[in-house]
């Protein structure tokens, strides 16, 4: 894909994922309550600005790592999408497979810096392994004071829909993880 098109795309991602943040905040509607939408549209464009910002300071002399940034941004994107139609409440399995795709999604876009590298595969799948693993904790512990801590309606599942949550991003770490060891390996061997 040519450059421009990167852009193109790394930039509808964005404008795509400020729009439905916006309209979730403002549009009133009953399918946002209580999923911390204002949270969502503090913080979710601070994460659409971590490789813009993280090229800009260290790294602006090599090429823009638009597969990085898209790849980083998308998970929000989807999420932010799942809630503006309502696929949390209306879809039984929307949220499970949220979290297997989602950090499969996450773990490519860590692993593309990994293969700029010329780390071993075991390093390479360890780290991004760890890398989900260590992302999926945190956002749990945000959903946790998002949406549970204050809320007594969700202490009777939130245990288990933890588990399953962190078993499902766990797995999509996973085999991002061993296809991007798989990815370091065949490129060592050339």
């Amino acid at each position: 894909m040519s450059e421009r098109r990167l852009l193109l795309l790394d930039l509808a991602v964005k404008a795509a994922l400020v729009a439905l943040l916006l309209f979730g905040v403002f549009s009133g509607l009953e399918r946002f309550e209580g999923k911390a939408m204002a949270g969502r549209a503090l913080t979710y464009p601070l994460a659409a600005l971590i490789v813009p910002l993280g090229w800009w300071l260290w790294f602006r002399r090599s090429r823009y790592p638009y597969a990085l940034d898209i790849l980083l941004v998308l998970p929000f994107l989807i999420d932010t999408a799942g809630n503006a139609l309502d696929l949390y409440d209306s879809v039984d399995w929307w949220d499970d497979a949220n979290h297997l795709v989602n950090w499969l999604i996450l773990v490519l876009g860590f692993g593309t810096v990994l293969l700029r590298t010329s780390l071993w595969p075991a390093v390479v799948f360890g780290l991004a392994l760890g890398f989900g693993a260590v992302t999926h904790i945190l956002w749990e512990i945000g959903e946790y004071f998002a949406f549970i801590r204050d809320n007594p309606d969700e202490y009777e599942t939130a245990y288990t829909d933890t588990v399953g949550d962190l078993a499902l991003s766990l797995t999509g770490s996973c085999l991002a993880a061993v296809a991007l060891a798989v990815t370091a390996r065949r490129r060592s061997s050339l």
